[in-house]
């Protein structure tokens, strides 16, 4: 492995940026000029533009003896073009810029771009910019995604009203779980370096955590559905914490309902197995990148059919306060348990 090797040095950083971004072609016509010049140059012929920009840290947000390069190329866009479906409007462009340090070679750094193409590809964005630097350690990921939406049809987390459904996309704790699992198999590894991880049968909350997607079918199926969330946010941090985003940004209360979160039953089985209650990995894992959303009430027979869509909960009155009925009938205050990036 270590015979093609290419260091950085050799190419230089005009000449490393050209070779990663060589073969990249532009897809949308807001494009006007892309990477090569000292800015990039987007017109987008009338409709409001969107920006969101992402930190990613070796060490904190991603751990190499376990993210495959690619995958984290693929992650670091697909949680920026999140952010931007979290808006209801379409993702167009990304910046990226990387800092390394030389333990990466040229090689290291096409298998992160070659996720980057991907899941620009995938979702239809342009790389239009960014910016290399050396790093003392590890490796650091910045990333600026811009988008599209037609005017005032943003939506913000601050805008729900009282009697609105409250709605999550796909299922939820499934990352939080393939962290678990990669940081135990990570940890046997470290003690005995022998012993090969076990990831049996635990394809999906793997997947979860080192490649998830941007929930873009979502925001097609409102366009074409004629439906405009009162308010939405992405699920990074937990259901429990952007629930009460959305609540306390609105002056409002919520109730959410335990036999109503959806959990995918490879995810129950592996909380299981490491004795978590599946309830709590939902409601408190981050990462999952799906959308949380409220609804009007009329909204709901438009909903019913969209498998991918379920309906949690409902917003109350602020001073009903923030609240979760269990399976057993009982009522708890929702406290946001989430990821914090501060406690690590």
């Amino acid at each position: 492995m270590e015979n093609n090797r290419t260091e950085i040095s050799t190419l230089g950083e005009f000449g490393l940026i050209d070779h990663l971004t060589k073969n990249f072609e532009t897809q949308n016509v807001s494009t006007i000029l892309s990477v090569g010049d000292d800015a990039a140059v987007i017109d987008h012929f009338g409709k409001q533009t969107v920006i969101t920009t992402d930190l990613l840290v070796e060490g904190i947000h991603f751990d190499l003896m376990y993210a495959p390069l690619k995958h984290l190329g693929y992650k670091s866009v697909v949680v920026n073009v999140s952010d931007i479906y979290a808006m209801n409007a379409t993702p167009t462009q990304i910046t990226m810029s990387i800092a390394f340090s030389n333990r990466f070679s040229v090689e290291a750094l096409d298998e992160f771009y070659e996720g980057v193409y991907a899941a620009c590809e995938k979702y239809g964005v342009d790389l239009v910019g960014g910016d290399t630097s050396s790093s003392q350690k590890g490796f650091i990921i910045s990333v600026t995604a811009i988008g599209e939406v037609a005017p005032d049809k943003f939506v913000k987390r601050s805008t729900a009203q009282k009697g609105d459904l409250i709605c999550v996309s796909g299922d939820l704790g499934g990352a939080f779980l393939g962290l678990t699992l990669m940081e135990r198999e990570k940890k046997i590894y470290i003690e005995n370096p022998k012993i090969q991880p076990d990831l049996e049968g635990e394809d999906y909350i793997v997947g979860r955590l080192l490649k998830p997607e941007a929930r873009k079918d979502i925001i097609e199926f409102f366009e074409k559905n004629d439906i405009v969330p009162t308010s939405m946010m992405d699920i990074s941090d937990g259901l429990s914490s952007e629930v009460l985003h959305i609540s306390k940004q609105s002056n409002l209360g919520c109730k959410i309902y335990e036999d109503k979160l959806p959990i995918h039953n490879d995810a129950r089985q592996a909380a299981f197995k490491f004795g978590l209650d599946p309830t709590v990995c939902a409601l408190n894992g981050g990462e999952d990148y799906e959308l949380i959303f409220t609804l009007k009430q009329e909204d709901h027979d438009k909903i019913v059919l969209n498998e991918e869509i379920s309906l949690v909960g409902y917003m109350t009155d602020a001073e009903d306060g923030y609240k979760f009925i269990s399976k057993g009938g009982n009522t708890f205050d929702i406290t946001a348990q989430g990821w914090n990036a501060f406690n690590k």
